[in-house]
């Protein structure tokens, strides 16, 4: 899938346009926060909230490519629970949207219960 991703958004992008891609996997830890030993976690999102937010992020200046998967269900400590790629024209432009992006995702499309 990232591999796809990247050669899509190489191959839809202005070369004058990308000069960085950036790539987020988030996994489930078998430590909470707050360390407390964890198996897993039930996980659900928000699919129009995450579209929105895609959509919304991919007007911004210098961004060229965004794309976003979320791993829904039961998942135990060491599995996938996201993939983010945003692709752009400058560190400027691409880190702070990447940053904002996955945190707004956590925060506001994944609904996560840990488990122990």
């Amino acid at each position: 899938m990232i591999e796809q991703w990247i050669a899509e958004a190489k191959q839809n992008s202005d070369p004058q346009e990308l000069g960085m891609i950036l790539i987020h996997n988030g996994v489930v830890r078998a430590t909470s926060k707050d360390g407390k030993s964890v198996k897993g976690m039930h996980l659900s999102y928000d699919k129009a909230k995450l579209n929105f937010l895609m959509t919304e992020f991919g007007k911004r200046d210098g961004i060229v490519a965004i794309k976003a998967w979320i791993n829904e269900g039961t998942l135990k400590a060491g599995d996938d629970i996201m993939y983010v790629l945003v692709a752009g024209r400058l560190r400027t432009d691409v880190l702070p949207t990447f940053e904002e992006l996955i945190s707004k995702i956590k925060r506001e499309v994944v609904s996560e219960e840990e488990f122990s």
